[in-house]
């Protein structure tokens, strides 16, 4: 992979994949990948899978490398996050509708988003926005009460991308008891869910 790309900015860089520059794509994809990482890790899917959210988080940083136009007024990075934003949610109702188990239902842990989505953000008007910020701040407390100290430590770790063996280190405890506290989690996290 070219060096050079670094010395340009994103926009520049889409602007040289656009004429013909077929590697630009292949470093884009590599440079964004851990926020596609982050934002499908930050949502909580009973029964689901980490790796599906990402390789479509990753479909959302393809089309936003197509879709994208120097003249708006967002930058590409901000462009990237809503497009791979709406197609994890996208995904998601997709899956709702056709009753698959694994993507049914969601649980965002983003600390800016705890919140239990049934449709696409893009979808909401302000008030239902509203009334969802509110709903985030009682399900976060909800959760948040419910796990110990210890778990609410693993949660906050892993949701910041560390794995089970860093978050083992960090904390001084065996990478099994991180792993018992995710299952923990994930299992008080669905008994809250299935009783709203």
């Amino acid at each position: 992979m070219r060096k050079d790309y670094e010395d340009y900015s994103d926009e520049e860089l889409i602007q040289r994949m656009r004429e013909g520059d077929r590697e630009v794509a292949e470093y884009l994809a590599e440079k964004y990948k851990p926020l596609v990482r982050k934002k499908a890790r930050t949502l909580y899917l009973v029964g689901g899978d980490t790796e599906d959210l990402i390789q479509e988080g990753m479909l959302g940083l393809f089309k936003a490398m197509q879709d994208y136009s120097p003249d708006r007024a967002a930058s590409f990075l901000t462009f990237a996050g809503t497009c791979i934003d709406r197609q994890l949610y996208s995904a998601i109702a997709v899956s709702n509708r056709k009753k698959h188990l694994p993507l049914n239902s969601y649980l965002s842990l983003s600390a800016g988003e705890w919140v239990r989505e049934e449709r696409m953000a893009a979808e909401q008007n302000p008030e239902a926005m509203v009334i969802d910020q509110e709903n985030v701040r009682i399900i976060r407390a909800q959760i948040e009460a419910r796990l110990s100290k210890f778990e609410n430590q693993v949660l906050s770790l892993y949701l910041d991308g560390a794995d089970y063996i860093r978050i083992a280190r960090l904390l001084g405890k065996s990478p099994k008891s991180i792993d018992n506290a995710l299952q923990r989690i994930r299992t008080k996290i669905k008994h809250l869910i299935q009783t709203k």
